[in-house]
């Protein structure tokens, strides 16, 4: 089975490729990038990590989009268009208007969106072209908007993934002294924006036990960052990234990672090794939201979302059935969402794809923040398609973290001014 992972020579690959061996199903793995020089420092590291592997695949690296993508089975997109500096740029802009950053909430986000969709849209036509029986994996960020965006020409055939959810629900099942392989969690929302709302175990509902245990509520990272007075006012435990909707004025100014991340990966890529890979990896991981990592150092060693990219190869490639959480298209999954909105919820896997469980309704106050920001991602996927200066604006000012039409039109000539890739909404602005 060949693989082709877009964005090859990113600082992650690296974990994709040494758990690749474990499922014996990849022979080669081809890697494409647009900077050659990041191909071949990852190449080097690669190489290092493969020695002595039984089973690991040949790897390839090409600059060549169509001769990447020839004769694979799966794709996985990992692009990060912009660079790093991109990233640093969007907090910049939004810093200076007094809102968050971060890049795939609020301002950022949309930014962000705005720069990746119109090329992960050409990438999924170039895929549909040259691998259309391929089954594409997006972990790009901002992962269900490039998903919905990719969607629009690949259909069924693109599935989004993000560990945030995984990594939730096995810290809860811990707190709780569960098997997580004996549970079944009820998860909802949309990328970055869920709630695990119950633990089924033996056909009962768990997770009330630890809503009224402050004790092991404060055991894991959602406890101690949200606290436990409003865990239980919720009746559920929200993904992470809501930290930055229900603590917004805390949150500013603490997502200034670009600027970290930047001058960290200019020196691995200058003198690449597997050894300074890993160093660098612990510290990135190490530095994620400090405050909250307590006790949380299992979590660091052991990747996350290229566990979940390989689960879900591994069912639909040979067709062993699985449960996982993933970003698809809503059907009727999640009510009062557009049937063709991507969401972010239980899935059944297996040779013929991903199809979402029925996740009952979301609460009032859920349901709302949800359609708020699905309005948001639409409007950027609108503008990124039609380059609407208007959608733009709209996708802004209607974000929940974005306080104003004012800020909203500062914030999109911002970004269009500090970023080359958004030149095509400058052209349309109303005189």
């Amino acid at each position: 089975m060949r693989l082709a992972l877009l964005g090859g020579g990113g600082f992650r690959v690296p974990l994709v490729h040494g758990a690749l061996p474990a499922g014996g199903d990849v022979t080669e793995l081809v890697l494409h990038d647009v900077d050659a020089g990041r191909l071949a420092a990852i190449e080097r590291v690669l190489a290092e990590q493969a020695r002595g592997v039984a089973g690991a695949p040949r790897v390839r690296t090409t600059t060549d989009l169509r001769d990447a993508l020839s004769d694979v089975d799966f794709v996985f997109s990992a692009i990060r268009v912009g660079g790093l500096r991109g990233r640093r740029l969007d907090e910049q802009v939004a810093a200076a208007e007094g809102v968050l950053g971060q890049e795939t909430v609020g301002a950022g986000g949309i930014a962000y969106g705005l720069r990746t969709v119109p090329v992960a849209v050409a990438l999924a036509r170039t895929i549909a072209e040259v691998a259309p029986r391929a089954w594409v994996i997006n972990f790009t960020n901002p992962a269900g908007m490039v998903t919905e965006a990719m969607a629009g020409v690949l259909g069924e055939r693109v599935i989004g993934i993000c560990d945030s959810p995984v990594g939730l629900c096995r810290r809860v099942a811990r707190a709780l002294g569960v098997d997580p392989a004996d549970a079944r969690f009820d998860y909802a929302g949309l990328n970055h924006l869920g709630w695990l709302r119950a633990v089924h175990v033996g056909g009962e509902d768990v997770l009330p036990r630890l809503l009224s245990d402050v004790d092991g509520l404060e055991s894991f990272e959602e406890g101690q960052l949200f606290g436990a007075d409003w865990l239980r006012a919720l009746g559920a435990v929200p993904n992470e990234y809501l930290h930055y909707y229900y603590f917004a004025r805390e949150a500013l100014g603490a997502d200034s990672r670009g600027a970290f991340l930047q001058e960290q990966q200019r020196s691995f890529y200058a003198e690449p090794s597997l050894a300074s890979w890993e160093r660098t990896r612990l510290e990135r991981e190490a530095t994620y939201m400090a405050e909250t990592r307590e006790g949380e150092r299992e979590d660091l060693e052991g990747g996350g979302y290229e566990k979940v990219a390989l689960a879900l190869m591994r069912a639909l490639a040979r067709g062993e059935r699985t449960t996982l959480i993933l970003n698809v298209r809503n059907g009727s999954a999640l009510p009062g969402v557009p049937a063709d909105a991507v969401v972010e919820v239980p899935c059944v896997v297996g040779a013929d794809g991903a199809h979402p469980l029925g996740a009952g309704p979301l609460p009032d106050h859920a349901l709302g923040l949800v359609t708020s920001v699905k309005a948001v991602e639409r409007a950027a996927i609108e503008a990124a398609a039609t380059g609407s200066r208007e959608a733009a604006l709209r996708a802004f000012a209607l974000h929940p973290l974005v306080d104003s039409v004012s800020v909203a039109h500062r914030l999109l000539d911002g970004y269009v001014a500090a970023h080359p890739e958004l030149a095509y909404l400058g052209r349309q602005r109303a005189q």
